[in-house]
């Protein structure tokens, strides 16, 4: 396995949440961050020795991974991180594109003024870490733009739905608003979704919010084949 003690960090043993719950979600990040790659096999006693914990935390939440798609298990050979194939991508994306505009058009129709003025602050915050090429951040205010979307629609079944499909392409999230200019392109997308809702047309907010994600798979299959 790779050297990753300087990104790795080890868990505070002190603190009072659940052990296997830190390490989970430890893990999870290192996956999502690409600081564990698709295809890099997850070595136990490494990653708990990187950790500061014992192998069972470890154990127990590679098993976690597997279960939420984030691992692969192959036989014989031992637990790896899970990768996405052009067709799942593909797959994941025509769904969610669906799902996403889906929930625009119901946020057109029932999100209350304070909610729209949430999204609003949320596009300058984002405006500001483009601007400041904070990749961390911007990725972390992206995301909740979509959460204050998937609310504003009042669909809780639609909205379990969406965070599922999400969680399959999360990790590439970084590496795609790397690609030069995307940034700026999601900002302006972000904000024709936000202008549609405030205008309550339903139609033009499902159409802007279809563009956006067509656009964020796009740019992740670019990336993709830039890498191969």
């Amino acid at each position: 396995m790779p050297d990753k003690e300087k990104v790795l960090l080890k868990i505070n043993l002190d603190a009072i949440r659940p052990l296997g719950e830190m390490v989970y979600e430890s893990l999870r990040d290192a996956i999502v961050g690409q600081i564990l790659k698709p295809g890099e096999r997850l070595m136990e006693t490494d990653l708990a020795e990187e950790l500061g914990v014992s192998r069972t935390p470890v154990r127990e939440a590679i098993r976690k991974l597997e279960l939420e798609g984030y691992v692969v298990m192959i036989p014989r050979k031992g637990a790896y991180v899970s990768g996405l194939s052009i067709k799942d991508i593909h797959e994941v994306f025509e769904i969610r594109s669906s799902l996403e505009a889906l929930a625009a058009g119901l946020a057109a129709m029932r999100a209350t003024q304070g909610e729209i003025d949430e999204m609003e602050r949320n596009l300058v915050m984002e405006a500001h870490h483009w601007e400041t090429s904070d990749l961390i951040k911007t990725v972390e205010v992206d995301t909740r733009f979509h959460e204050l979307i998937y609310k504003a629609a009042r669909n809780n079944r639609l909205l379990a739905m969406i965070r599922e499909l999400r969680e399959n392409v999360q990790r590439f999230r970084t590496t795609t608003l790397g690609v030069p200019g995307r940034m700026k392109f999601a900002l302006d997308e972000h904000r024709r979704i936000v202008e549609a809702i405030q205008e309550r047309d339903s139609q033009a907010a499902q159409k802007a919010a279809h563009e956006h994600i067509e656009s964020a798979e796009n740019a992740l299959l670019e990336v993709i084949s830039y890498q191969k």
